[in-house]
């Protein structure tokens, strides 16, 4: 725990003070002491680095819990909104908000991006279930995966013949923090909502863990628990995708990256996973903006040179950590 926080307040440091332009660490610290001082560094940091920095912190630290939630309640390791395409399915809902409700909000995009998230969640969950693929760990991910083209299909199939709603996509759909920052004040209540309400949630899943007749026996209400669990991991998902649209890997990562720190005990994994999924977010965003001389790559691009060998190597030694 504390040197996942040292991460956390290294990587913190490097996206405020690391960009385009050189700004020396001395002058960083006179404009944070002199927040009223005038100047183009100022304003380089005060509008466009710290909330872009902190809408980073909020959105890794959703979709991180996201994740193990989801690998928590499907008992599933290789769970993510990203692997299951939740994401995908919050897309095609913004596409149909755009296109029929004139959505162009934080706001408009997040109520389409839940209730996307949600119907996903459900259909994938039921699809994966049904599967006869050996395993339900390899038919959830299967049925993600499936979900996930029929989605991404779609989406093209809708906005092909729009221009101005490709516009419109365009910018939101791939998933970046460059030019977000202004959002933060929109998309921060609702991450804030569930992260607020996953924090308690590590001794249900706990229970949950051992199994329904056990977790019965324990006094759990299975359903309601599950149900409720499910509830919080889609209003993560769904704010931080509608925040800056969707970035996979986050959430396998972070839960995984948790469990292998403090073990399966949910009661410390759960805040962990948040710590991590805000550290791998903002550090992939940093490290995007210094891996070419002029321009970045987004973030979405960045967690997935990381989350795709993560995945394939889990894969491959499922078993190396335990649900």
């Amino acid at each position: 725990m504390v040197l996942a926080g040292l991460m956390l307040a290294a990587v913190t440091l490097a996206s405020i003070g690391l960009g385009a332009r050189d700004i020396s660490p001395l002058e960083i610290v006179r404009i944070l002491l002199h927040p009223s001082a005038e100047g183009y560094n100022g304003d380089v940091l005060w509008t466009e680095r710290i909330p872009r920095t902190l809408l980073g912190l909020t959105v890794g630290a959703a979709l991180g819990a996201s994740g193990l939630i989801m690998q928590a309640l499907t008992m599933n390791p290789l769970a993510e909104p990203g692997v299951l395409g939740v994401q995908q399915g919050a897309a095609v809902f913004v596409v149909l908000g755009i296109l029929f409700l004139d959505a162009s909000s934080v706001q408009g995009y997040f109520w389409m991006a839940l209730t996307g998230s949600a119907v996903t969640a459900v259909l994938v969950f039921l699809i994966g279930t049904r599967t006869n693929a050996g395993s339900s760990t390899i038919g959830l991910v299967l049925a993600g995966v499936a979900v996930a083209a029929v989605m991404s299909s779609l989406i093209t199939l809708l906005v092909v013949r729009d221009e101005a709603v490709y516009a419109h996509l365009r910018f939101w759909s791939v998933g970046q923090l460059t030019g977000r920052g202004q959002f933060l004040g929109q998309a921060l209540p609702f991450a804030l909502t569930g992260l607020l309400l996953a924090l308690p949630l590590g001794r249900t899943l706990n229970l949950l863990s051992l199994g329904d007749d056990t977790a019965r026996g324990l006094g759990v209400r299975v359903e309601r628990a599950r149900l409720a669990s499910a509830a919080v991991a889609v209003l993560l998902c769904a704010a931080a995708t509608a925040a800056v649209g969707p970035v996979a890997f986050v959430g396998l990562v972070a839960g995984h990256a948790a469990r292998m720190l403090v073990g399966t005990d949910h009661r410390w994994s759960l805040p962990l996973s948040m710590i991590c999924g805000a550290v791998l977010l903002v550090g992939a965003d940093t490290a995007g903006r210094l891996v070419i001389d002029h321009g970045e790559v987004q973030v979405s691009v960045m967690t997935a040179f990381v989350g795709t060998p993560f995945f394939v190597w889990l894969a491959r030694r499922r078993d190396l950590v335990r649900m």
